[in-house]
């Protein structure tokens, strides 16, 4: 597998691209090259090293009515000590997570160094941010996250060895960069994450088949009837796909399966096999239903 970003699969950028600071435009021009989550990773962890913030914290959580419940965890560097720390739920509780990012969308300035700027924090918790300035991770940069279906939140931490001064002016050099470079970054990791799911968890053909159909509202009878099966297999596939991607009922599945892109999102448009449906709104002009032919087909668009 190559490397993401070797100079010989750089594209030239256009003029009219090249406003942005060349930290995050070669970045980004960088992580389009992409092939897999752990390349977008890499890419992430070498800006950070660039800007000497070597210290990357990168967190998913769901979010529900049932509360939430964390996805993903991943780091640039060994974080078992913290992991301990944080079994304990009040600790847990005055993360930079739960305090910041999964309430609110501005990034923020992080660490011991900036204790005095944040919420007033239990004893404990400073003592946990006294041992992250210890072990290099003095101040840094946190970027909020966000996935809407399903929802999820989640936070990109860059983190160095840094006194205040030192910290303020690498943010005001490369914050904007460091800001969309997380947004960014954690797009394209999760749109190759989705698409390694299948791989990750050895789903068949077949299962991946079934999981676009249910995807899809069909109903038992039409889907056997799609796949040449009677609903007695059916329904014995479909258990032995519940049971390996760990759903329990078919509004699950039927989640799954837009979460991992085989069914678009709901968003006003529908598509056909000959024309795609889409709602457009205008302010001022109210909305406006548009029928668009597909690519190929000659058909005149209509509009109503």
């Amino acid at each position: 597998m190559g490397q993401a970003g070797d100079s010989e699969q750089k594209r030239e950028l256009l003029a009219a691209e090249m406003f942005t600071p060349p930290l995050l435009h070669d970045f980004l021009r960088d992580i389009e090259n992409t092939s897999h989550s752990v390349e977008v990773w890499d890419r992430l962890v070498q800006l950070g090293r660039q800007l000497d913030l070597p210290f990357i914290d990168f967190i998913t959580v769901s979010t529900s009515s049932e509360g939430q419940q964390r996805l993903f965890v991943r780091t640039s560097y060994d974080a078992r000590w913290l992991n301990r720390e944080n079994q304990d739920p009040e600790n847990a509780e005055w993360s930079y997570f739960r305090t910041h990012a999964s309430k609110h969308l501005t990034p923020i300035l992080i660490g011991y160094e900036f204790i005095d700027d944040y919420l007033h924090l239990p004893q404990r918790r400073v003592e946990v941010l006294s041992e992250a300035a210890r072990r290099g991770m003095r101040a840094g940069f946190s970027v909020p996250l966000r996935v809407n279906a399903p929802p999820q939140s989640g936070i990109i931490n860059f983190s160095g060895d840094h006194s205040r001064r030192d910290m303020l002016a690498i943010v005001k050099a490369h914050g904007w960069a460091l800001n969309v470079a997380a947004l960014l970054a954690h797009q394209r990791y999760m749109a190759h994450f989705v698409s390694e799911y299948f791989d990750r968890n050895q789903i068949s053909d077949k299962q991946r088949e079934l999981l676009e159909l249910i995807g899809r509202g069909l109903q038992d009878k039409q889907i056997a009837a799609d796949l040449g099966i009677s609903v007695s297999a059916l329904r014995q596939r479909m258990h032995s796909l519940m049971a390996k991607t760990g759903c329990s009922n078919r509004a699950e599945i039927a989640a799954l399966a837009m979460s991992a892109g085989l069914v678009p999102e709901l968003q006003g448009m529908r598509e056909t096999a000959d024309t795609a449906h889409i709602v457009v709104q205008m302010d001022g002009l109210g909305v406006r239903h548009l029928t668009l032919p597909r690519r190929g087909d000659q058909s005149q668009q209509n509009s109503k």
